[in-house]
């Protein structure tokens, strides 16, 4: 499964490197993660990682393979 994940405002590339298993683009206002998820233990372990960093998701889809 692809996932897109896009988070409220600018992640710098340090903070960015936290998630090595998605590519990354900056659009206005929002930083657009996408990638691999391998399964719904993988999805939640990044939910929890972007709790935890204080970062905002406003929305998350699966993408189409």
């Amino acid at each position: 499964m692809r996932y897109e994940i896009r988070i409220d405002g600018q992640m710098s590339e340090t903070l960015a490197k936290v998630f090595p298993e998605l590519d990354h683009v900056m659009m206005a206002g929002q930083t657009v993660l996408f990638g691999p998820v391998v399964d719904a233990a993988h999805l939640y372990g990044l939910l929890s990682r972007f709790q935890s960093l204080g970062l905002r998701v406003v929305e998350m889809r699966q993408l189409p393979e």
